[in-house]
């Protein structure tokens, strides 16, 4: 294959991963307007809810445990084709869900669905990374925002007029579509058989955990925007649900343009630098709107925490896929893992706590969160970009055996 054909089908693969990243922002953001008709239409309370989620986020945690096996042993295109097909139904088999029992089984299914998607499709990204010799995490994060932000903006003017199910079963279309031509054109790695046998490892260096508990900390507070910034703004600043589900599309839409510019604003000024002043952003933001009398405020604020976050991830992730010693499969894979259990399990702990306390202290104290993550920035040092020559590195003289 000619130089040319390769950069072609990369190119290809470019689009086709951003096309999975926009699918399963969609998918998410879907949800989040959806939360409110779900605690109502089961009739329980926000404790149970909170339960609800933390299944959400344990399928997802699972999944993406198994997802690094699969990934080694078939490579990230089929997995991402594999999860990317089961996730485009995972909102459907909630709405569908009649009671508690049957929605805690949907919840499982849709979460695993959802964070097995994850961790393919940014497995995927780094093997276009690797093709194009060139960065494209903060871009395609911008499209899974993007897609949050459709998600999010569409979903509660929808539901208000045309009901939760009828709006299931459109995302459920839109999503499987997407999905469908995207997966035509991935581009997929070579089959690594220096990891094929191994199951599970864990890095020894400390600077990846370091890493990948500011990735937690920092997607802790976009879990929490996700799951109960509408909750917040219907219940407790009566705002109606078209308005509610305004809170995550203002938060995504301002995340997704400012994770297509996260690229040029890094290089420009560095990672480190970029990360200190979009975690103060982030924590002012989240303050506010903690702090917020009214859900326009309200929506305001979340929308300047996006401003923030939205490059925050990317970052983290990039410094976790180039720490010196290991490949950048093994970084990777502790720090997604480490932050995706912060959007998918933590705010399950909200849901706790806000069954005895308001959730403007709760958004006050995510800030703190982000303060902490301001004052470790000094970590992302090895987020800038740097293409290796192969597609895999063996990384056995670096790893435990569980």
């Amino acid at each position: 294959m000619s130089v040319q054909t390769t950069m072609q089908a990369a190119t290809r693969g470019r689009w086709a991963v951003a096309g999975i990243f926009l699918a399963n922002g969609f998918l998410t953001g879907s949800w989040a307007p959806q939360i409110p008709v779900f605690l109502t239409r089961l009739d329980i309370t926000r404790f149970t809810l909170g339960l609800l989620i933390l299944l959400f986020g344990v399928g997802a945690v699972i999944a993406m445990t198994w997802c690094g096996h699969l990934i080694s042993r078939h490579g990230s295109r089929t997995v991402t084709c594999w999860f990317g097909v089961c996730g485009s139904f995972g909102l459907l088999i909630v709405a569908l869900a009649p009671n508690v029992p049957l929605a805690a089984i949907a919840m499982l299914i849709f979460g695993g669905s959802i964070g097995g998607m994850d961790v393919a499709m940014n497995s995927n990204a780094v093997v276009v990374e690797r093709k194009l010799s060139r960065a494209i995490m903060s871009s395609s994060h911008g499209f899974w925002s993007l897609g949050g932000f459709a998600g999010g903006a569409l979903g509660g003017y929808s539901i208000q007029n045309y009901g939760h199910l009828p709006h299931a079963v459109a995302v459920t279309v839109i999503a499987f579509a997407v999905i469908a031509f995207a997966i035509r054109h991935l581009i997929a790695e070579d089959r690594p058989q220096a990891v094929e046998h191994q199951k599970f490892t864990l890095p020894r260096h400390a600077a990846v955990y370091l890493v990948g508990l500011m990735a937690l900390l920092t997607m802790i507070s976009e879990g929490a925007v996700l799951d109960w910034a509408a909750l917040f703004l219907h219940q407790e600043l009566g705002a109606d649900l078209a308005i509610a589900g305004l809170a995550y599309a203002a938060f995504s839409g301002v995340m997704a343009l400012m994770r297509f510019l996260g690229d040029g604003v890094r290089n420009r000024f560095g990672a480190v630098s970029t990360l200190r002043g979009s975690a103060l952003v982030a924590a002012a933001g989240m303050l506010v709107a903690g702090l917020s009398p009214s859900p326009y405020l309200a929506i305001a604020a979340f929308a300047f925490c996006g401003f923030g976050i939205a490059n925050m991830v990317p970052i983290l992730f990039s410094a976790g896929g180039n720490q010196e010693g290991m490949s950048s499969g093994t970084g990777m894979s502790v720090v997604t893992t480490m932050g995706y259990s912060g959007i998918l399990v933590a705010p399950s702990a909200i849901g706790f706590v806000a069954e005895h306390s308001s959730f403007g202290p709760i958004f006050i104290a995510l800030s703190g969160l982000l303060v902490i993550v301001l004052l470790m920035a000094g970590l992302a040092h090895r987020a800038e970009f740097a293409p290796e020559p192969d597609d895999f590195a063996s990384d056995r003289p670096e790893i435990i055996r569980l």
